[in-house]
């Protein structure tokens, strides 16, 4: 008669069909938050069943319950398969099962996050692995805020979901039916429903008997150890400098020590949040699951339906204070199959188990680090479409990390990342921003991905160097470039090559200066070389000298003025030189004065006031080539001190 598992108190399915592996015993554990693993042991007829055909596929191991007619059930999928000798007639094999959360561990990514909370994450990821991870989120209690910035970085899918959780104070355990199983996230007491049958498991520790009915708890043990009671987190918000900085992002959370002993605290930084809401949250989980620690019970029982995340209720020990609801928080199984030589049951169960007090709540202690990135990176500035320049009121800018195989190059690539300065004060310092298409190094406030820096700026070669290298090498420059969509730029240069020593200075359009005091410009001081200046101004100048101005010219000085030239002077102008000066106008000049205007050479000298000129001089001659006339309107009068002569071709006198 062919081997079957009908009518027996544990059995297995699988992807073959029924009957071709046989149950022959189970080994497992199962733990709140973290991965559950059983070793299935398996015999078959068949003596070549093909690994492909059982290797990631469903298999369920069904228990029969103490009441002869319910069912637990242990699902999960093969991760990995094994022939391992003979049994008897049979051969066996062994199954190692995981749930499906399992695979996570089986691929890593870099993996950019923005604006989801930790369970939206957690699920975006899981979503990746279809119906092989069933995923609840109906037992988290608490409201988890949309994380701004998030990075999965060189990390497993598993070891990223299993952080975030940990760091937000959630964790999960599955449950199980016929053909799946669920993983569920829960973060409180609330979150965990009594185990049907197990309101009142008893104690018993006498020898078991033949006559014994019911399944009972056969050892309970309690311990207890020293934890903090106290955490502390803090952190900096750069967009709330000063409140940070006097204390004001500083989270505490606190538990009453347990069995009186002295309180002890744990200070962590950077705590990772920046309001203080989300930082007491934090504390809280953290100080929660240190607590968790601190008080534990074991037990080793015959009941077949416990598992990590029910509740059950202690009855009948000694110690009328352990008669209380319990969570279970870990479990040991051991299960011997079936003897289907010689058709008998051949079974036998045994459990341990780990619990808490429902006083404690549980919460995960957190195993796996946040990674490291080991050094500065380089990444490209981005933005949004159309732009040159994309930056906040921080002056911060957007990135596309090399590794970021999601992002698309745009303002949405990256969380706003902050760029260092040389100076950066109160309304003062130095600003340059990185522009779209930079090559930017990026480093990492302790080493965490989440914490981008900008800290320079490197050539590539899509964008080189403003002058040709090695063989322009003397020269240092700061040279811009107008936007939009400009040719021009601005520029400091700086050229050290002996004999060629220059400063350079270019404006693509206006040159503003502005002095506050003395302003000394000395060309060729100090030197025997001829210093030039050349000044070239395109368009117009305007010059505005707060006291004095003194010019000095060693030599000649021209000025060319094309157009009209005006001179303004509020007080008095005196011009004094030394040689000859000479003034040729190409039509009219017109010198007026308020009240006279007076000429002199030597003894000699020409004023003219409002009413009257004057002519003074040892001797007077006027002379006209032609015609000469004098005319008075009124009277005319002539006198000489000698003689007078009056001459001419003719003398008329009317």
């Amino acid at each position: 008669m062919p081997a079957t598992q009908s009518n027996r108190e544990v059995s297995v399915k699988t992807a073959l069909a029924d009957d071709v592996l046989l149950f022959a015993g189970m080994q497992g554990k199962e733990q709140l938050g973290r991965l559950s693993e059983f070793t299935v042991k398996l015999v078959s007829t068949d003596g070549a069943v093909k690994i492909g055909d059982i290797l990631g596929t469903p298999l369920t191991v069904v228990l029969t319950l103490a009441d002869g007619e319910s069912k637990r059930y242990v699902n999960g999928i093969v991760t990995r398969f094994r022939s391992t000798g003979r049994a008897g007639d049979l051969t066996a094999y062994e199954a190692t099962v995981h749930p499906g959360l399992w695979l996570l561990t089986r691929a890593s990514d870099c993996r950019i996050f923005q604006e989801m909370s930790v369970p939206d994450i957690v699920k975006a990821v899981c979503d990746k692995y279809g119906s092989t991870v069933s995923l609840s989120e109906s037992a988290l209690s608490n409201t988890y805020a949309a994380l701004p910035y998030c990075v999965q970085y060189r990390e497993t899918d598993f070891d990223f979901v299993c952080r975030l959780l940990e760091e937000a104070g959630i964790y999960f355990y599955f449950t199980h039916d016929a053909d799946s199983h669920t993983m569920v996230l829960a973060d409180s007491y609330g979150a965990h429903q009594p185990i049907a049958g197990y309101e009142a498991l008893k104690f018993s520790d006498r020898a078991p008997r033949a006559t014994d009915s019911g399944e009972t708890v056969s050892a309970w043990t309690t311990g207890g150890a020293i934890t903090a009671s106290r955490y502390v987190l803090d952190d900096f918000d750069f967009e709330k400098a000063g409140a940070s900085a006097s204390g004001g992002l500083t989270s505490t959370a606190t538990i009453a020590a347990a069995f009186g002993q002295a309180s002890y605290e744990m200070y962590d930084y950077p705590g990772n949040f920046s309001k203080p809401a989300d930082g007491s949250a934090l504390a809280r989980a953290r100080i929660e699951s240190l607590h968790g620690q601190g008080e534990q019970v074991g037990a080793t029982t015959s009941a077949r339906g416990l598992y990590p995340g029910g509740l059950f209720t202690l009855a009948e020990h000694p110690r009328a204070d352990q008669n209380r609801a319990y969570l279970v928080t870990a479990a040991s199984y051991q299960v011997s199959g079936n003897d289907y030589a010689s058709g008998g049951q051949g079974f036998a169960f045994a459990c341990t188990i780990d619990a808490i007090g429902k006083e404690h709540a549980f919460r995960p202690l957190p195993t796996i680090p946040r990674p490291v990135v080991q050094g500065p990176q380089t990444a490209m500035v981005v933005g949004k479409a159309g732009e040159e320049i994309w930056t906040d009121k921080y002056g911060r800018v957007k990135v596309q990390f090399h590794w970021d195989r999601l992002g698309k190059d745009d303002e949405n690539s990256s969380c706003w990342v902050r760029v260092a300065q040389g100076w950066a004060g109160k309304g003062w310092g130095a600003m340059a921003i990185p522009r779209i298409g930079m090559e930017v190094v990026v480093s990492f406030l302790e080493g965490d991905p989440d914490r981008p820096l900008v800290t320079g700026c490197v050539y590539n070669s899509d964008a080189m160097p403003p002058y040709a290298l090695p063989d322009e090498q003397t020269i240092s420059t700061v040279k811009s470039q107008s936007s939009k969509g400009g040719e021009g730029f601005n520029e400091l240069r700086f050229e050290d090559k002996k004999g060629e020593e220059e400063v350079y200075l270019h404006a693509e359009r206006d040159f503003l200066r502005v002095v506050k005091n003395n302003d000394a410009l000395k060309v060729g001081f100090e030197t025997a070389d001829k210093g030039n200046q050349t000044i070239d101004i395109k368009n117009d100048q305007t010059t505005t000298i707060g006291h004095d101005q003194v010019e000095n010219v060693d030599n000649n000085q021209t000025v060319t003025i094309k157009a009209d030239q005006k001179l303004d002077v509020g007080g008095d102008q005196s011009v004094g030189i030394d040689g000859a000066q000479k003034v040729k106008v190409g039509s009219t000049i017109v010198i007026e004065a308020g009240t006279s205007i007076e000429l002199k050479v030597g003894g000699s000298s020409i004023k003219i006031e409002a009413g009257k000129i004057t002519i003074k001089a040892p001797e007077i001659e006027i002379a006209a080539d032609a015609n000469a006339k004098v005319k008075a309107g009124a009277m005319m009068e002539i006198k000489s001190g000698a003689v007078m002569t009056i001459g001419g071709a003719m003398v008329q006198i009317n």
